[in-house]
C-alpha cells in the first residue's frame, strides 16, 4: 500500500468521530479551492502544497473538488521545471490523484526524471540542492511521489543506507547526520519509510516517540518543546501505529482533548495553541490524528 493510501485509510475513520461536525469540515475544505483550481495557502493564493492536502482531506470524506479546475491548475506547471522537491512531489501526487487518463503523454516519465535529480549520493533525497546528504523528510516525499505515479524509485533499499547516517544515539532520527538527539517528525518519517519498505525497526524507537507525549496531550516536535503541535501529533501517531505501539486509554483521551482544542467551528484545524490560521494542511493532520485515536 502506498504512503498516501495508508494515511487515507486511517483518515477515513475521522468523519465518524466528528459526527454532525463532519459537514462543517467538508464544507470548509471545499471553500478552500480557488477558481483557478488550486487550493489556498495562508495568504489565499493557490499553491501545489496546499492542493495536495485539500484533495486528500476531501478524499477522507469520499468527496471531490472541481477536478477539471484542478487539472487546469496543474497544467500550468508543465513538467515541473523550477520546482523544488517539495512542490515537485506535490505535483506528482496531484497528478497521481487525478489519474493517468488525465495526465499528458510523457509527463510521468519527465516527472520521475526530475525527481531523481534531487537524489543524493547517500541514496536519500533532499529539497536543498546545496546539501550533500538526504533527509528523512526528503526521502518520504520522494518515495510517496514515485508511488503516486505508480513506480518505485531505483534501488529503494538505498533509502535505508541514507537513514543510517541520520540515526541519533537516543534511538531516533534527525534530518542531519551526527546530531546528538532526535526529532519527532524525522523519526516518524523514517519509521513510516522503513515500515513501507518492510524493513526492521528497533523497538526502542517506539519508546522514544511515545516519550514525546505532552502532559496536556499531543506530541512535541523535539524533547522539551514548550507545547505540542498538530503536525507532530498526527505523524507520531501514524508512526506508532506502524510500530504497533498503542497509547493507554488515558493517553488517548488526552490526545483527543488536545486535537479538540485546535478545531474551529468554521470547520478547519489550527496547527497549535498559538496559531490563528485555518488551512487544508492542518485540517488533514487533524483528520489523520482523529483517525488514529479512534481505531
Amino acid at each position: 500500500m502506498s504512503l498516501r493510501l495508508e494515511m487515507l485509510q486511517v483518515g477515513r475513520v475521522a468523519p465518524k468521530v466528528l459526527g454532525e461536525s463532519a459537514d462543517l469540515v467538508r464544507n470548509f475544505l471545499l471553500s478552500q479551492q480557488n477558481p483557478d483550481g488550486g487550493f489556498q495557502d495562508r495568504d489565499g493564493q493557490s499553491d501545489l502544497y496546499y492542493t495536495v492536502f485539500g484533495m486528500d482531506a476531501l478524499a477522507v470524506f469520499h468527496a471531490e473538488p472541481d477536478l477539471t479546475a484542478v487539472e487546469s491548475f496543474l497544467l500550468k506547471y508543465k513538467e515541473g521545471e523550477g520546482l523544488d522537491l517539495v512542490h515537485l512531489s506535490c505535483l506528482c501526487r496531484c497528478w497521481g490523484t487525478l489519474g493517468k487518463d488525465r495526465m499528458p503523454k510523457g509527463l510521468r516519465k519527465a516527472l520521475l526524471t526530475r525527481l531523481e535529480a534531487f537524489r543524493k549520493s547517500c541514496g536519500g533525497w533532499d529539497n536543498n540542492p546545496k546539501r550533500e546528504h538526504g533527509t528523512a523528510y526528503g526521502s518520504f516525499l520522494a518515495l510517496g511521489a514515485y508511488q503516486d505515479l505508480g513506480k518505485l524509485p531505483p534501488k529503494p533499499l538505498r533509502i535505508l543506507q541514507s537513514l543510517k547516517h541520520l540515526e541519533t544515539p537516543d534511538h531516533a532520527w534527525n534530518n542531519h547526520p551526527n546530531l546528538p538527539t532526535g526529532s519527532a517528525n524525522p523519526t516518524a518519517g523514517a519509521v513510516v519509510l522503513l515500515n513501507n519498505l518492510h524493513l526492521p525497526i528497533n523497538d526502542e524507537v517506539g519508546s522514544w516517540l511515545k516519550n514525546q507525549l505532552h502532559p496536556q496531550g499531543g506530541f512535541m516536535a523535539v524533547p522539551g518543546a514548550p507545547m505540542p503541535d498538530l503536525l507532530t501529533t498526527a505523524t507520531t501517531l501514524h508512526a506508532l501505529a506502524a510500530l504497533e505501539v498503542r497509547l493507554t486509554e488515558e493517553e488517548t483521551e488526552r490526545c483527543l482533548d488536545f486535537v479538540d482544542t485546535l478545531w474551529d467551528a468554521e470547520g478547519g484545524f489550527h496547527g497549535n495553541w498559538t496559531d490563528d490560521y485555518l488551512d487544508c494542511e492542518y485540517t488533514f493532520y487533524g483528520l489523520l490524528a482523529l483517525g488514529h485515536l479512534s481505531v
